[in-house]
């Protein structure tokens, strides 16, 4: 790959994901900030993922674990990558900008909460802080990073055997484009997908790497369907008042049944995994 194919790879990630910025009008109108978090969901998807790990990323990660080794999360956010690997791990770097959830992480290792450090603040800023570790693992957060090849540099600069990065195949809000169409009136973008991010990152790294696809079973996160639609709500930056028409466009749009949790976000999450060896 020259170092124009390569520029030209990461310029257009970069690009594509500036499309998904929320117009000024709409977000100046919005009761709440969209991009909100609900922890709580996080915290239930990382004690699913510890109590039952499944998936490639955690197998690919799982793998290339020494007994006793390192590791570094990178967005840990609750620890859904990382907590099934503390029982094999010897310690666990966690960074993430929520300090909230990484204490839910810390609280969540129970036993092994004693192999567990934090470090609260942005990657790579917060890099010249971390030791090196045996593998990095990375879920959910590439959507978020528009400059990957320092991102992905310093992960390389701080991991020993392997990286493992999981993404979803899609935007993980482009479910909601419907939505926008229909409550807004606006067109939301398309890309990028994974098949960006393979070339991307590629391109950050400088050398291949290896990708899995595969559907997960549905992972229900949600205790009710009024927290589905009131999350859903905010996130289209309109009123709570109008969750119930939310609500009904979602089971339009999806065939959701609001007492069934394994329908409320369609057959299952198409994901991607991202990995290679150092």
């Amino acid at each position: 790959m020259t170092d124009g194919t390569r520029a030209q790879l990461l310029d257009r990630w970069r690009s594509d994901l500036s499309g998904w910025g929320i117009p000024r009008e709409i977000l100046e109108r919005a009761p709440a900030p969209p991009w909100l978090a609900e922890r709580s969901v996080f915290v239930r998807r990382a004690a699913a993922m510890k109590a039952k790990p499944r998936g490639s990323s955690h197998r690919r990660a799982s793998e290339a674990l020494p007994a006793g080794g390192a590791v570094l999360d990178v967005g840990a956010g609750a620890g859904a990558a990382s907590l099934p690997l503390l029982e094999r791990a010897g310690s666990l770097v966690a960074v993430d900008q929520d300090e909230e959830m990484l204490r839910d992480l810390v609280a969540q290792a129970g036993a092994d909460a004693a192999k567990v450090t934090t470090v609260v603040g942005g990657w790579p800023a917060v890099a010249p802080q971390i030791p090196s570790v045996d593998i990095a693992v990375c879920n959910h957060v590439l959507y978020n990073v528009p400059d990957l090849a320092p991102f992905i540099g310093a992960l390389d600069a701080h991991t020993r055997r392997r990286v493992v990065i999981e993404i979803t195949a899609r935007h993980p809000v482009a479910r909601l484009n419907p939505l926008w169409k229909r409550f807004h009136g606006i067109e939301r973008p398309t890309r990028p997908t994974w098949e960006d991010a393979v070339p991307a990152v590629e391109a950050a790294h400088g050398s291949p790497v290896r990708v899995e696809r595969e559907q997960l079973p549905p992972q229900p996160v949600f205790q009710q369907w009024e927290e589905v639609a009131a999350s859903t709500t905010r996130r289209l930056c309109l009123p709570p008042e109008r969750s119930g028409e939310v609500a009904s466009a979602l089971i339009e749009l999806t065939g959701a049944v609001p007492t069934d949790p394994t329908t409320w976000f369609g057959p299952g999450r198409d994901v991607v995994t991202i990995w290679w060896d150092r």
